[in-house]
């Protein structure tokens, strides 16, 4: 491949691009990373504009991604729905389709950014459905701020992260778990985590309760990654099987797949049934040594322990989610045809 050819690429998912280019993201992340903290004023996209489609609200993806764009000399514009007319309803009269919507976009900006999920759209599946759509007729690369299924940008910080603190991923193991949450969270950064800690030769190690499965394309893209690099993917119902002997823990809630049948009521019910799944004191001692990774926002005492998430020694968290602006920048400068 040729670093020339990421130029228009969207990155919808990672199954979507080879290792070879995550490598490549990863290494111009690190650099631009370097290049922030040493003080150097870099202007790759200086007069490019990034569309911001975001059918869901967010923490930190609008500030990582705006902050971003400003670091690299462009402008990042955001766009709410509502405002507009843009219309998932395919019958006549629902508004301007999204075929529409795209093909203007992309003689306005140089790139765009969408995030769709579970709650704005009819099916699990459909956000992501459309953020293919939209690539389908974008001349414009399409980058996913988090949908129903994936969140690649997030778990190609993780990676970068991991790297950053425990070094080569290959044969480290990291327990991905549910933990006890009211707050009823997609699939979409697990997922992609999971897909991701496997193709990078992770041990993978899955623990929910019975009842919380993920999907099993999913999983079973994950089992392919972890043969091709010789890591490995387990799942278990035990918390602290998952966790025994860990280098990284990744304890975070998740909706089960009758969300969309029983309703986020119901949702908060059941999970309320297993409050000890919980990431304690107590579970880290049987981690090797536990290292904190969370994609935020925390819920704090439910998911994970203050104790653990304070502790400077253990908690990735705050480098990670600083991570995700330094990846991101190097995925808009690298699609959107940035130059330094």
């Amino acid at each position: 491949m040729s670093w020339y050819d990421l130029k228009g690429k969207d990155l919808i998912s990672v199954k979507d691009w080879t290792k070879e280019e995550l490598d490549v993201l990863l290494r111009v992340a690190n650099d631009l990373k370097s290049r922030h903290y040493s003080g150097e004023t870099l202007n790759p996209l200086e007069n490019k504009t990034f569309m911001m489609l975001f059918f869901n609200s967010s923490t930190r993806t609008r500030q990582s991604f705006e902050a971003g764009m400003s670091q690299l000399g462009g402008h990042s514009q955001f766009l709410a729905p509502e405002t507009m007319r843009i219309s998932l309803d395919r019958e006549p009269g629902g508004g301007e389709s999204i075929k529409d919507t795209t093909k203007v976009m992309g003689r306005y900006a140089e790139g765009a950014g969408v995030r769709i999920l579970e709650d704005k759209v009819d099916y699990y599946g459909q956000g992501t459905d459309i953020m293919y759509e939209m690539g389908k007729y974008s001349e414009i690369p399409i980058i996913n701020m988090a949908s129903d299924i994936y969140h690649p940008c997030q778990s190609m910080t993780d990676v970068m992260t991991m790297q950053e603190k425990v070094g080569d991923l290959e044969g480290k193991k990291i327990a991905v778990t549910w933990a006890h949450s009211p707050w009823v969270r997609s699939w979409g950064s697990i997922q992609s985590n999971i897909l991701t800690s496997a193709l990078y030769g992770m041990d993978v190690n899955l623990a929910h309760p019975e009842g919380y499965e993920l999907d099993q394309d999913v999983l079973g893209l994950t089992e392919e990654n972890a043969k091709k690099s010789g890591g490995s993917f387990t799942v278990t119902n035990d918390m602290d099987e998952a966790i025994e002997g860990a280098d990284i823990v990744y304890p975070r809630n998740w909706m089960s797949p009758d969300r969309y049948e029983i309703g986020k009521e119901k949702e908060i019910e059941m999970a309320s049934q297993h409050k000890d799944w919980k990431y304690t004191g107590e579970k880290q001692k049987l981690a090797d040594p536990g290292y904190l990774l969370h994609c935020m926002p925390v819920d704090r005492g439910n998911e994970v322990e203050d104790e653990i998430m304070d502790d400077p020694e253990l908690s990735f968290v705050y480098d990670q989610a600083e991570n995700r602006l330094h990846l991101q920048k190097a995925l808009m400068a690298l699609t959107m045809g940035g130059s330094f």
